[in-house]
């Protein structure tokens, strides 16, 4: 019989694959994107203090119900301006389990842009 998996179980099972290969440091904390149905969400942890330096999503700024590619982008720039206050400029980018592409794809753009480095 073959088991059967549902889209959360493989998205968590990605992430942690994932998260054996990349830690967040003082020097290099992890940038790590999380999307919902309705929401995005990025911080920027330091793994080895177990402390989240910074956070953004689409609730904290008030952008309506549904996420989409555009608010993606305000996140991720929102982020970058939190980030530069915070004077962190070099990150590792986690994409937790999601395909890079559409709204992880944009969440980094707006980051890049905005003077983070990964």
């Amino acid at each position: 019989m073959i088991k059967q998996h549902n889209k959360k179980e493989l998205v968590r099972k990605k992430h942690r694959r994932i998260r054996n290969k990349i830690s967040g440091t003082s020097e290099a904390p992890r940038l790590a994107v999380h999307k919902s149905g309705k929401h995005i969400y990025a911080q920027i942890i330091d793994d080895v203090k177990g402390v989240t330096l910074a956070a953004s999503s689409t609730v904290s700024l008030k952008l309506g119900k549904i996420a989409d590619i555009e608010a993606a982008k305000k996140v991720g720039e929102e982020i970058a301006k939190i980030a530069k206050q915070a004077k962190i400029e070099d990150v590792v980018f986690d994409r937790g389990g999601f395909v890079y592409h559409g709204k992880i794809a944009a969440v980094a753009d707006a980051a890049r842009e905005g003077g983070l480095n990964f």
